[in-house]
């Protein structure tokens, strides 16, 4: 499995159980089981939540599955 893979399904696999829509960076966050502190980890990438809400920006949100947040955020932090 590739990094991109491996963060990805992290991600969905954090978000399993939110409630969406997700419509702000907080509510993403408190969707999180560690909330900005939630970290990825796939070989020598970690990628923590805070970091991917510095690249998110309104234009994302809402988001309205795991899996399109998940996918958003490899992409925006070039995984």
């Amino acid at each position: 499995m590739s990094v991109r893979e491996e963060i990805h399904e992290q991600i969905v696999g954090a978000l399993e159980g939110a409630k969406f829509p997700i419509k702000t960076p907080e509510e993403l966050f408190d969707a999180l089981p560690d909330g900005a502190n939630t970290t990825c980890r796939s070989g020598d990438v970690v990628l923590k939540a805070s970091d991917a809400g510095e690249v998110l920006t309104s234009d994302d949100f809402p988001f309205e599955s795991a899996e399109s947040v998940a996918t958003t955020i490899v992409n925006k932090a070039g995984l």
